[in-house]
């Protein structure tokens, strides 16, 4: 499909004692001073051993795959919680990781499938980067259980119909979240963009050595913003361009490299796409052609980011 063909993917708390429960690819610390040791038992209980704060940690996680309506329930007690596990007992059925590739899985530090076919993954990434420049925050570790495929998170860039001159304009990028063809979209959310539901999904975009600086002769991933995927197809779009008041610089990736981050639906993985921004110069007959695709993507011109604007020759 000629869609397709302008998608780069990447080849490359504290914590409580008792249960609690979670949804999405499910948080369960931040900031890991250990790799993490992944294990599952045969009743579908997965222990996780990590160091952090100084102390070794076991925490187990169990009760949901996919987009089941169930949450994955954690206990952060070592085996007094729910889970029917003790750590100096558990044992180990989980063997080496059979599931697909993904656009995703080089954050994961910690893999396997289990007896059933399923698998386990736990994934690190700094999700909570401050907008417009951040480059750091905490190391997020979380952990998923699915079969089958992982989402699907598609990513087009062209350019706005704004820009510093007639003939230079801003990136702009749009696309779709997705599993299984069942669109990743907010029901409620925050003026700010917060989910209110368990469906809502921010959308978090980076830019390789931006405008907004980076230390010379390295390569530096800067937060440009995050931003929900929308019903009804779990679209997106987003002008990389300055902001106002808030920031003057646009992020602006001097490489024209970019990637964009989420965490996965119901307690699937989190994905994550690097894709370049649209060719230099601004070409008008070309964002024709990208503004089509952009309806059919989203497939309706009523809905948000499903009318693009006519380009400017």
């Amino acid at each position: 499909m000629l869609c397709r063909r302008f998608i780069l993917p990447l080849v490359i708390v504290a914590l409580l004692a008792g249960s609690a429960t979670a949804s999405a690819s499910t948080l369960v610390t931040r900031n890991p001073q250990s790799g993490v040791n992944l294990k599952v038992n045969r009743n579908g209980v997965a222990m996780m051993t990590v160091k952090v704060g100084g102390r070794w940690q076991h925490i187990f996680a169990w009760g949901a795959v996919n987009l089941s309506r169930g949450r994955l329930r954690l206990d952060f007690s070592g085996g007094q919680g729910g889970s029917g596990a003790k750590w100096q007992t558990f044992r180990n059925v989980c063997r080496p990781y059979r599931g697909p590739q993904f656009t995703g899985i080089e954050m994961v530090v910690a893999k396997c499938t289990a007896p059933n076919g399923s698998h386990w993954a736990v994934q690190q990434w700094k999700r909570s980067v401050r907008n417009y420049g951040g480059i750091t925050g905490p190391t997020e570790v979380r952990i998923s259980h699915w079969t089958g495929a992982v989402a699907d998170l598609e990513v087009f860039s062209d350019w706005s119909r704004y820009g510093p001159s007639p003939g230079v304009k801003w990136p702009h990028l749009f696309g779709t979240y997705s599993w299984h063809g069942i669109p990743v979209a907010v029901g409620e959310a925050t003026p700010q963009g917060v989910p209110l539901d368990d469906d809502g999904r921010n959308l978090y975009l980076d830019s390789l050595n931006a405008d907004y600086g980076f230390p010379r002769g390295t390569f530096q991933w800067s937060r440009v913003n995050g931003f929900l995927a929308n019903r009804p197809y779990g679209q997106f779009c987003f002008e990389i361009g300055p902001k106002g008041e808030v920031s003057r610089l646009a992020g602006i990736s001097t490489l024209n490299r970019y990637r964009m981050t989420t965490s996965g639906p119901g307690v699937t993985p989190d994905v994550r796409v690097v894709f370049d921004g649209p060719p230099s110069p601004y070409d008008p007959y070309w964002e024709l052609t990208m503004n089509e695709i952009q309806r059919q993507v989203v497939g309706d011109r009523n809905a948000s980011c499903g009318n693009p604007a006519p380009p400017t020759f």
